[in-house]
Formats: C-alpha cells, sequence, structure tokens
C-alpha cells in the first residue's frame, strides 16, 4: 500500500466534493412530491375488520403491549331447524398505540386471518403523545392504502389459501354436476314409466291380432264346408 502523505485525507474529502458538485440534485420537495417508498415499506398497520375473529393473539404476542382490543359475545341462530345455537365474538374496540409500537410486524406474523397488513402510509405525527393512539376507525382507513401484493414466480407453487378455494369451488361444481345428472335420469325413468301402458294397451292385443280373422265364421266355415263336401261324396260312392 503507498504510504500516506501529508493531506491526502483532506485530498480524498475534495475529491468526493467535486464528484458532487458535478452530480444532478437528489433532493426530494417533500412534501410538494410524494417519495416513491419501497412496496415493503412499514408505515404504519391497516386493519382488514370483517377478518378479525378476536382471537386475541396479536395483542398477546406483542412485546410492547400496545394493541387493545374489546368484544362481546353474541348467540348466533341455528342454520337448519334442529340445530344448535353458536355463540361468536363481536368486535368492540381494536386500538393501537403507535408511541409504544416498534414496528416489528409480530402482530401481522401471528394473525392467523390476515386481519392486519403492512402500510406505507407514515404522515400521522401528532403534537399530543396521547393521540398516537388510532381507533379500528383510523386502522380501517389506511387498510386501503395497502399496496398490492407482489406477482407470483411463474414457477412458484400456488398459494394454500388459492389451492383451498380452488378445491372447494371444484367440490361444489361437481356435486352440483352429480345433482344434475341425478334428476336427469329421475325425469328420464318417469317419463318412460309413463309411456309404458301406452305401448302395452288395446293396440299391441286388441281384436286385430286375435279377431275374428283369424278364427271368426269365415275361417271355420271354409273348414266345415270342406268337410261336408267329403261327407256328401261318400254316401254317392
Amino acid at each position: 500500500m503507498p504510504a500516506n502523505f501529508p493531506g491526502s485525507g483532506l485530498a480524498k474529502g475534495l475529491a468526493v466534493t467535486l464528484r458532487t458538485l458535478t452530480r444532478k440534485t437528489v433532493t426530494e420537495q417533500y412534501p410538494d412530491v410524494q417519495p416513491e417508498l419501497p412496496p415493503r415499506t412499514r408505515g404504519v398497520i391497516g386493519l382488514f375488520e370483517e377478518n378479525c375473529t378476536v382471537c386475541m393473539l396479536c395483542a398477546r404476542e406483542c412485546p410492547d403491549w400496545c394493541i387493545y382490543i374489546d368484544s362481546h359475545k353474541e348467540t348466533v341462530p341455528p342454520a337448519a331447524p334442529g340445530g344448535r345455537e353458536r355463540s361468536r365474538n363481536v368486535l368492540d374496540r381494536f386500538a393501537i398505540d403507535f408511541s409504544l409500537c416498534m414496528y416489528c410486524g409480530i402482530c401481522i406474523e401471528v394473525c392467523p386471518f390476515d386481519a392486519l397488513f403492512w402500510s406505507p402510509e407514515f404522515e400521522y405525527a401528532e403534537t399530543d403523545i396521547r393521540e398516537l393512539t388510532h381507533e379500528r376507525d383510523k386502522l380501517r382507513e389506511w387498510m386501503w392504502t395497502v399496496p398490492s401484493p407482489p406477482a407470483l414466480d411463474p414457477a412458484a407453487e400456488e398459494p394454500k389459501e388459492l389451492a383451498a378455494a380452488r378445491k372447494a369451488a371444484e367440490k361444489l361444481e361437481a356435486e352440483k354436476l352429480a345433482a344434475e345428472k341425478l334428476e336427469a335420469e329421475k325425469l328420464e325413468a318417469e317419463k318412460q314409466a309413463a309411456a309404458g301402458p301406452e305401448g302395452s294397451g288395446p293396440e299391441g292385443s286388441g281384436p286385430e291380432s286375435s279377431g275374428p280373422e283369424g278364427s271368426g265364421p269365415e275361417g271355420s266355415g271354409s273348414d266345415s264346408s270342406g268337410s261336408g263336401s267329403r261327407s256328401g261324396e261318400e254316401p254317392t260312392a
């Protein structure tokens, strides 16, 4: 390595300054121009309330205990006659104190029903620290700022949620086709049963097949006349 000469550090610093002077400025004119944030930016946490089952996993796993959840139970009537009533949890309050949150993302990872998401929203500064506790209405507003997930690699495996939904749809379609086939067979059997007596009615076994032509006086008369002529010839002989 070459020996450092006096003033070499100053020369290197001035070289960096000169290179920077020749480049275009990169100052972002915020807030007039919004910055382009990475898609996985951890700004705030959005709540998709419809997916929340009040399982309390996020509140229990939060290392800062900054999630507050209140709920009550409601009785759901049976879906079919003779069934049992069920009880379900109804969400009353879901709040996050962002003055305590350290943005670790554990609550989002442990949620089994995909009710919490990262939002890139970052403009939520307050002059009073007590106003950094945001309720579920504000968390729901931030939910609509959550970017769509990136497209999967073409060679990647199908997500388990999509696979389960596809299998359920295929099963319902198969059951529907089986029910339609069974109904068609039932209608065909009813048509055949209704058409059966008409094929074996008077037309098939009526007087036409065994009427007077086959065994009437005309047929037996020729035989009797023939026998009569033969019996009449014997005395003359």
